[in-house]
């Protein structure tokens, strides 16, 4: 009988208590059973660490910080120490549907050139407590690269990888934010990427997300992207003029902030 490959997930954790519970038992719960996770503590100073521990199962493996890293910095090396043949990422305050990994898996051995897919997802508001479709809109499958940029939804909650992209690229470690969106971005542009149109995953909007609470960084984040980015994607002959219509929207909405305007 077939071994089933090995998934690693990813999960980096920096003060994440508060949804880690419910986030760890969607991965606990999942059909597919040959996984591991990567639990990277980022220095927190709450409950994650005990509550990381209160979960007895061998296929968790802990790492710690010494000090703080970016994010980006965390994430490349927690995929450093992953064993497993695919990647994925759960956030602390997110979940997965069941089926997730299963699901995906099957679609990765139905297609060994297939290295990049990603699915549609729920947004939930903690505040409301009403889920929504991240994506009414068919999301795009193949050479994406255009497509998103024009509309960037590509959640790293529903992303799952084959390791050998890693030997190539790795995420920027000088992002705090936007990492995943400047890595999928550049390697769309070399792989298809496959997406699968109903949701598998949860993304928890709230007060805390780190994107809504420092604008500011957001904002220099987007910028340098464009200053370092720009002239590549358009002499390979893309337009980024959408994207800049959403940079655009970052500044302001940061400028009302900043000044509770």
């Amino acid at each position: 009988m077939k071994t089933k490959p090995l998934v690693s997930i990813i999960m980096n954790c920096h003060n994440g208590e508060k949804y880690l519970r419910k986030s760890l038992n969607s991965l606990i719960g999942q059909t597919y059973k040959n996984w591991e996770l990567i639990f990277w503590n980022n220095c927190s100073s709450d409950k994650s660490k005990k509550i990381i521990k209160s979960f007895n199962d061998k296929r968790i493996r802990y790492f710690e910080s010494s000090n703080l890293l970016k994010l980006y910095n965390a994430r490349n090396l927690a995929i450093k120490r992953s064993k497993g043949e695919f990647i994925s990422f759960l956030d602390t305050d997110d979940w997965w549907l069941k089926s997730k990994i299963q699901q995906q898996v099957q679609i990765f051995e139905k297609n060994k050139d297939l290295s990049f897919l990603y699915s549609n997802c729920y947004q939930y508001n903690q505040k409301l407590k009403k889920k929504y479709l991240y994506s009414t809109k068919v999301l795009p499958s193949g050479q994406i690269t255009q497509k998103l940029l024009d509309d960037y939804r590509l959640g790293i909650v529903t992303v799952m990888l084959r390791r050998d992209i890693f030997k190539k690229k790795k995420f920027n470690n000088k992002y705090n934010i936007i990492g995943d969106f400047d890595f999928f971005l550049n390697l769309s542009i070399n792989y298809e990427m496959r997406c699968i149109q109903k949701p598998l995953a949860y993304y928890r909007v709230h007060s805390s997300n780190y994107s809504t609470t420092h604008l500011s960084n957001y904002e220099k984040e987007m910028h340098s992207w464009f200053r370092f980015n720009s002239k590549k994607f358009k002499l390979k002959g893309f337009s980024i003029n959408k994207l800049k219509m959403l940079n655009y929207k970052i500044k302001i909405k940061n400028f009302f902030q900043k000044f509770k305007l």
